[in-house]
């Protein structure tokens, strides 16, 4: 019996990895929803997962988040004047040391700030969206606040990151 559990096992691990999509394919598939060109496509899955390695992010977080934020536009300015892909706010990004004008550099320094929340909600209950409430919030917020601040938006906001991210993860699964 402990043979025939080992065996199924296997073959079910075995069966879950052939059936599993690489994180560039899912990414590109994503993007493609909200841009046409190939070149833009290919340029932000590449960008995703040279972030994601940089900054030791899952890729299909940082997908999750950018679609939230812009939609995967390029010159996206937000009202309060977040910037880019990755809706830097200037301050954040001068504080990280990035030039949120710069696709590449606005990838990569909004996957530090994600990373930096991770780091700071980890071992929370709720710390992953804690983290994503604090990139959309502010730190400060979530730790006043004791959790996810009671904003509508910010609260709306960490739904909708969390139903892509998951959706994603359930695309990477095949």
């Amino acid at each position: 019996m402990k043979k025939f559990l080992i065996a199924l096992i296997i073959s079910v691990s075995l069966v879950n990895v052939a059936e599993a999509r690489e994180p560039y394919e899912v990414i590109r598939q994503e993007v493609s929803y909200y841009h046409s060109g190939e070149k833009e496509i290919a340029w932000l899955a590449m960008a995703i997962l040279y972030a994601a390695e940089t900054c030791q992010v899952d890729p299909m977080l940082i997908t999750a988040v950018m679609e939230t934020e812009s939609n995967f536009r390029f010159n996206a300015v937000s009202p309060v004047g977040a910037i880019g892909l990755m809706q830097l706010m200037p301050e954040t990004a001068r504080n990280i040391g990035v030039n949120p004008h710069n696709y590449l550099q606005n990838v990569v320094g909004g996957a530090m700030y994600l990373k930096t929340q991770l780091n700071r909600f980890a071992g929370q209950a709720q710390s992953l969206a804690y983290a994503i409430a604090a990139y959309n919030a502010g730190p400060q917020a979530v730790i006043n606040a004791g959790g996810i601040p009671n904003y509508s938006e910010t609260r709306q906001y960490v739904l909708k990151v969390v139903n892509n991210y998951n959706r994603l993860q359930r695309m990477m699964q095949g």
